[in-house]
């Protein structure tokens, strides 16, 4: 419930609110027809999926919820696919999200709440995806990026003023509110708490039949399983590199261009002089040329600007120019007129009178043609590698988008192919996970994942530097395979399975035994000699809190919860087997005197408390809107999501 709201906002367009934050909008709206009465899966687009008030969410909205959401779930987990997003809960999850999106917005309205068409547009002018080169709200830009995410300005605008009235609304529920001292000290005790108990697991394993199963057992239990085989799409990438070495073009320049060169930049050859200097500005010309003086006579500029009042600040080595910018052009010309170590005329500068130091010359003696005649070569060299570099792929990239497939273009400039076979999305090879494909193959993977069979691309991997043509072939879809493929390790999980329903059975008998007054071990050892998986517990709550990953084992969890001198029975979410958990004993060291945990609590429990007071009031608006849910429709939409039907 708490953690409700963090998603709460995670709508089709991304829009995110918090207090004290304008809303930002984002377009990751699944590019999926949103409108007609297309079928899908046995639904057509204008299909109730529920109904929230007298708006109705339709399945192809809710199918566009679902593409967004998977969108954002391969962030974390690029091999994810529809059918295991849908397995795991995604569908309840993203209904939930649409249902209390759209019970807020009416329950906003009817209490007279509004967003009106210039706020609105305000937020739209907000969005950089709208924006052109020069940053300048587009109308032709955010038509254009409308119809990238198959969305309409009407849908925008709704979800915008949707997310407004929710700002309005929620506002007051996300003050952050204080915890009751009483009540923090009963949550602060929790953490100086000690349990003492046991946990036995009645292993899967000790039950599990040696058989096999039959055909039919067999089957159904793969039918009933199929989303936990299903393996995500791969497909064969196929690339050839070229750079550099690849140019057959002769960049040696001429005696004419390297002489043109030196010409050219005659400045950049010529004798050049840098200076650096310790300087400070005085107010006044008389104040300046009176430090002068003192310094001249003996005091050093850092001890008269220091006895004066003034900061000494001390310049790398700059040129005339360079000086001039930082100084003045006065204060310029003193400055190169002046030996190193001695101190510069004053000269006056928009910001008062300069005294200046002059701690450093660098003098560079002019160079000739012959002594930077090997420079230069190189110089012309790379830019006519860099040239004929560009020329070749601009070739090349003329040829795909021609339609010439990626085996012709490779014989055509004679470059060698490389095929990487079965991978998938997140790089790494199906069926052989310490192999993966080349790093340097990163940037074109999401591409390759998204682009159609045999339909070469050329992408640039290192700029001006290393470019590569690439295709994508054998496109395996994600599926679950047949069961032929699959048995050995179908069998092994159904022994496991029915091994863990008995396992189930005689985990129950040990908690009768264990309820009756028998000891864990006694109990165990009674009902199978094999079961001696027993650890003794001992830890505090600020132990199991302190974990560097906070996955706590949920046998402690369902421990840390039970009364003292109780005993139950936990499943495990994964048919390894089911716990048995005794709690023994529970000590609690006093709290008084610790003001330090008492404000930690506090203060680590606000967030949870704004977000249960929020997770109340979205339940009390849909109680009042009213939401009916079509259990068939959301069904028929879950198998077609799924690829049942």
């Amino acid at each position: 419930m708490i953690s409700m709201f963090r998603n709460f906002f995670q709508s089709k367009i991304g829009l995110p609110i918090f207090i004290g934050f304008l809303i930002i909008v984002a377009l990751a709206f699944a590019a999926s027809d949103i409108s007609g009465s297309s079928t899908f899966g046995g639904l057509t687009g204008d299909d109730k999926i529920a109904v929230v008030g007298d708006d109705a969410i339709t399945s192809i909205e809710m199918t566009g919820a679902m593409n967004n959401a998977l969108t954002r779930a391969r962030d974390q987990d690029p091999t994810i696919t529809m059918p295991r997003f849908v397995a795991g809960g995604g569908l309840e999850g993203e209904l939930d999200l649409l249902i209390d999106r759209y019970a807020v917005g009416i329950f906003a309205q009817q209490y007279g709440l509004r967003a009106g068409d210039n706020l609105i547009n305000s937020e739209i002018l907000k969005i950089s995806a709208f924006r052109n080169l020069t940053g300048d709200f587009d109308q032709a830009t955010y038509l254009a990026a409308l119809r990238r995410q198959g969305i309409t300005d009407t849908i925008l605008r709704k979800d915008i003023g949707d997310g407004l009235l929710a700002q309005q609304l929620l506002r007051p529920a996300f003050a952050a509110p204080q915890m009751p001292e009483a009540a923090a000290r009963q949550y602060a005790a929790l953490v100086l708490e000690r349990r003492e108990g046991q946990i036995g697991l009645v292993t899967s394993q000790t039950y599990a039949p040696t058989r096999d199963p039959s055909d039919e057992q067999l089957s159904s239990y793969y039918r009933d399983n199929r989303t936990d085989y299903i393996e995500p799409e791969r497909r064969t990438i196929r690339f050839a590199a070229f750079g550099a070495d690849d140019v057959d073009a002769d960049v040696n320049p001429s005696d004419e261009q390297i002489a043109a060169r030196f010409t050219e930049n005659a400045d950049q050859y010529g004798a050049s002089e840098r200076r650096a200097i310790s300087s400070f500005v005085v107010p006044t010309e008389q104040g300046a040329r009176a430090l002068v003086a003192r310094i001249r006579g003996g005091t050093s500029l850092e001890t008269a600007a220091q006895e004066a009042g003034f900061q000494v600040s001390s310049g790398d080595l700059r040129d005339r120019e360079a000086m001039a910018t930082a100084t003045s052009f006065a204060m310029t010309e003193n400055i190169f007129a002046t030996e190193e170590g001695a101190i510069a005329e004053p000269a006056r500068s928009t910001l008062g009178w300069y005294v200046a130091r002059v701690d450093d010359i660098e003098r560079t003696p002019a160079r000739s043609l012959a002594q930077v005649r090997d420079e230069i070569v190189q110089q012309l060299q790379e830019e006519a590698l860099a040239g004929a570099l560009i020329d070749l792929s601009a070739r090349i990239e003329e040829q795909v988008d021609s339609g010439t497939s990626l085996t012709d273009v490779a014989t055509e400039f004679g470059l060698e192919i490389n095929v990487v076979t079965n991978v998938m999305a997140d790089g790494q090879v199906f069926g052989d996970l310490q192999q993966g494909i080349n790093p340097g193959l990163r940037p074109i993977l999401d591409t390759a994942f998204q682009m159609d069979e045999s339909e070469p691309q050329l992408a640039e991997l290192v700029p001006g530097v290393q470019f590569l043509i690439f295709d994508v072939s054998d496109v395996t879809e994600s599926a679950a395979p047949p069961l032929a493929q699959v048995r050995d390790a179908v069998t092994r999980d159904w022994r496991r399975f029915e091994g863990n329903k008995l396992a189930g059975q005689a985990a129950k008998r040990v908690l009768a035994a264990v309820r009756g007054g028998k000891s864990m071990r006694d109990a165990m050892r009674e009902e199978n000699a094999a079961l001696n998986q027993i650890e003794d517990i001992s830890l505090r709550r600020s132990e199991l809190l302190s974990a560097q990953d906070r996955r706590i084992p949920p046998p402690l969890v369902l421990l840390f919860s039970m009364a003292r001198g109780s005993t139950k029975v936990l499943e495990d979410a994964n048919n390894i087997g089911w716990y048995v958990v005794d709690l023994d004993k529970i000590e609690t060291d006093p709290i008084e005197g610790n003001e330090v945990l008492l404000a930690q609590t506090r203060e680590q429990l606000a967030p949870a408390l704004v977000g249960e007071y929020n997770a109340q009031l979205a339940r009390a608006i849909r109680e009042e809107v009213g939401v009916e849910r079509n259990a068939e429709a959301i069904e028929t939409l879950r198998k077609a999501l799924a690829g049942e039907s």
